[in-house]
């Protein structure tokens, strides 16, 4: 399995929602089905069989944070000092035709295209990683090549 990338941020984030998950949410959903099995029979019991998917998806997302934080690597800004090339972590300075955009390229966990986070495993961020500025990038998308002139490495 490949490393998980992550900010300093993102870790905090995703070992908030696991400790939250751990904590909370077991409690409240195990709550939940005691409360629904004194209702009766379970077999027709709609409470009982949702508070059951509810567990199934919460035991599922604790799994998944688990592994991800097994094998996570914090991205530091300070481990690109000379902004030579793009690594996950960099926020790179672009222009594309008339347009100048900014992307930061962010693992997959935190990706957020609409807020210029790009995923290293997203054609768009893998087609960036170790580019220097000055060069073009073209990625193709479903609409065509769209071309990148990189400007700043930041």
């Amino acid at each position: 399995m490949s490393p998980t990338y992550v900010t300093k941020e993102g870790y905090a984030s995703l070992t908030k929602e696991l400790e939250d998950l751990k904590k909370n949410k077991r409690r409240e959903v195990a709550q939940k089905i005691k409360e629904a099995k004194e209702l009766g029979d379970l077999s027709e019991n709609a409470e009982y069989s949702a508070a059951k998917d509810e567990q199934a998806f919460v035991e599922s997302r604790i799994a998944e944070l688990e592994a991800m934080l097994q094998d996570v690597q914090i991205i530091r800004s300070s481990d690109n000092k000379k902004k030579e090339a793009v690594v996950v972590g960099s926020t790179v300075r672009l222009k594309m035709g008339d347009q100048e955009l900014s992307y930061t390229i962010v693992g997959s966990s935190e990706a957020d295209p609409l807020n210029g986070k790009v995923s290293n495993e997203s054609p768009l961020g893998k087609s960036f990683l170790g580019k220097k500025v000055g060069d073009e990038v073209s990625v193709l998308v479903p609409v065509g090549t769209i071309t990148y002139h990189i400007l700043e490495i930041l």
